[in-house]
């Protein structure tokens, strides 16, 4: 069941980090880049779709590194799971805290309602993304040589 377990979160965890890299590193200055500002459009409704995926598919990571500590608590490469999941949590509760509440105004923007300063809002928000793709990047490694 460990085993299983494992593997099972190390997907979801890469699957996350393949994600949010791509949004950060890719689809994000890609949208900036485009004329007229034709990405404000897109990221607001990427902020709306990611929106409500995200938070599932965040808790669902910290739910299965809690399940995978304590299934392997004792074992060669827990101490690792554990340090994995808190950085998870240190992830949720960022986007909570930081990025969330950018999220929800990026969300409801239109051309008719978007603030004068939204480009430095979305710059805020990217910015605190990178750190949070830091965390959970270094999050997958642990788990990842947690596994090994």
């Amino acid at each position: 069941m460990q085993d299983a377990l494992a593997v099972v979160t190390v997907v979801v965890v890469g699957l996350l980090v393949g994600v949010e890299f791509a949004v950060a590193v890719f689809v994000n200055p890609i949208l900036d880049r485009l004329p007229n500002d034709g990405g404000l459009a897109a990221r607001s409704d990427g902020a709306r779709v990611l929106g409500r995926v995200m938070p599932f598919w965040y808790i669902g990571s910290v739910v299965l590194g809690i399940l995978w500590a304590v299934v392997a608590w004792g074992d060669t490469g827990a101490g690792l799971v554990v340090a994995a999941t808190a950085l998870l949590v240190v992830s949720v509760l960022m986007s909570i805290a930081l990025l969330v509440p950018i999220n929800s105004r990026v969300a409801r923007w239109t051309r008719d309602s978007v603030p004068a300063d939204w480009r430095q809002q979305v710059g805020r928000w990217d910015r605190f993304h990178y750190v949070r793709v830091g965390l959970i990047v270094t999050a997958f490694v642990l788990l990842v040589v947690g596994k090994a």
